[in-house]
């Protein structure tokens, strides 16, 4: 390599990896950032938080919306959030356990919430307005005095479409302004296939007052979820970033090492981590949907291909079926995880352990013997690649990893949740930056 081209992919290196930076700190800034703080929000008199307790009741008759119906024989839920709750997602405050956790156990279907409210106990306001829950699985419709006032979710089939939970704002109708008490009942559907224990129905108590106080707390439930996934699209850009400069730095070689699969690799680790954001911040695509894109389709290729990836970093040549191996592999996880989504696979494998959880780790071993392989052709010289390897492969490994119990799953710097995978995929970058800078050196 000449010195122009030398000075050429320092260059590009350097720039690169100052953009990634630079989003980087970004997102740190930008999560650091509040404009309100949930604290403030429960201080406020002009909104009430309804904990309840609530009437519930599992099972489904339109009937249970009406005000005049008598829920006396229902058993009761309080959805008073201990100090400091949160989920464990994006970090939205006030979370509690779901029907799962109270008595309800593996149960999947329809639930009812009643509660009656006394509008007298607010400050006098002619414009009332409820946030609904932000947390619910899986989806709801919300009545007012045996009224639709609005959903979440699609509820003209058999069975509801169920889109991702995003914070929601209803007016409440003029009809009901002038009553001294009304009846507020959610309808909720949680389909089956959850697993955790505390799954099912409301997990954040909804909140009732003045319209222009709701919309603070509507718009902060809001902040707080598109600061919860704005990593996921960040990391994506800076994938690509890296992908760009990869295929810039081989095709200035005389030569070439070919770095297609790792090309591969990035895009598909950036299509799989966008379209969190994108299933839980538009309503383009169901939960179906998004599993099929996400968990059938991209999760199996991503991990073949990641394999690949790294067999040709190494340049291994043996054994020579490797690549067949990790197709039939690919394609055997992608079968099975399409298997599991059907109804006949409940039925067949009564377990919690599903068929993939058997299949998974088998890509892991096999990126264990490429990196053995590896690491015995180059030696201890490319201990920055197995730095990065072990770092991509804590994000691509997250049960297993979560088994161990040694890394935490989220953290929640600035009261967001930011994943373990996170971290380590941009971690991983900044390590293959520096991986390539030593490469570029070792060729001058």
């Amino acid at each position: 390599m000449n010195i122009h081209q030398n000075v050429k992919s320092a260059f590009v290196i350097y720039l690169m990896m100052f953009i990634s930076l630079l989003l980087a700190a970004g997102v740190i800034i930008y999560l650091s950032h509040s404009v309100t703080t949930e604290q403030a929000l429960l201080s406020d008199k002009n909104i009430i938080t309804l904990n309840g307790p609530w009437k519930f009741a599992i099972g489904d008759n339109i009937q249970y919306a009406q005000c005049n119906y008598d829920d006396l024989g229902w058993e009761t839920i309080d959805l008073t959030a201990p100090p400091g709750a949160h989920d464990g997602d994006v970090g939205l405050s006030g979370y509690i356990p779901g029907w799962s956790a109270t008595g309800h156990p593996n149960y999947a279907g329809y639930a009812w919430y009643r509660l009656k409210v006394r509008l007298d106990n607010l400050p006098a306001s002619n414009n009332l307005a409820l946030a609904a829950p932000p947390a619910v699985d899986d989806a709801y419709q919300l009545f007012i005095n045996g009224s639709l006032v609005g959903s979440s979710g699609n509820f003209f089939g058999k069975v509801p479409t169920v889109y991702s939970i995003q914070p929601r704002m209803f007016v409440l109708p003029e009809s009901v302004k002038k009553e001294k008490i009304i009846t507020i009942a959610f309808r909720v559907w949680m389909s089956s296939g959850h697993q955790a224990p505390d799954v099912g129905g409301i997990h954040i108590a909804p909140a009732l007052g003045e319209k222009t106080y709701v919309e603070k707390k509507y718009r902060f439930q809001w902040n707080q979820t598109i600061k919860g996934y704005i990593v996921e699209v960040v990391l994506p850009i800076m994938f690509v970033l890296l992908a760009i400069t990869m295929f810039l730095l081989n095709n200035s070689r005389k030569q070439k090492q070919t770095c297609k699969w790792f090309i591969v690799a990035l895009i598909l680790l950036g299509l799989i981590r966008l379209n969190q954001a994108v299933y839980f911040w538009f309503q383009i695509e169901s939960g179906y949907q998004s599993t099929i894109l996400g968990s059938v389709i991209l999760r199996p290729l991503l991990l073949g291909s990641w394999l690949m990836a790294w067999r040709e970093w190494f340049e291994l040549r043996q054994p020579k079926r490797m690549p067949e191996i990790i197709a039939i592999l690919t394609v055997t996880y992608m079968a099975f995880q399409l298997f599991e989504l059907l109804p006949v696979s409940k039925t067949l494998f009564q377990t919690h352990l599903a068929i993939t959880d058997y299949i998974r780790p088998l890509f892991l071993i096999l990126l264990v013997f490429i990196t053995y392989q590896g690491m015995r052709k180059k030696g201890i010289k490319d201990l920055l690649v197995l730095i990065a390897i072990i770092l991509v492969a804590i994000g691509l490994f997250p049960k297993e990893v979560s088994a161990l119990h040694i890394i935490p799953g989220i953290w929640f710097p600035y009261g967001v949740g930011v994943s373990r995978g996170q971290f380590f995929y941009a971690a991983f970058v900044f390590v293959m930056y520096g991986i390539l800078i030593q490469k570029t050196k070792e060729l001058n």
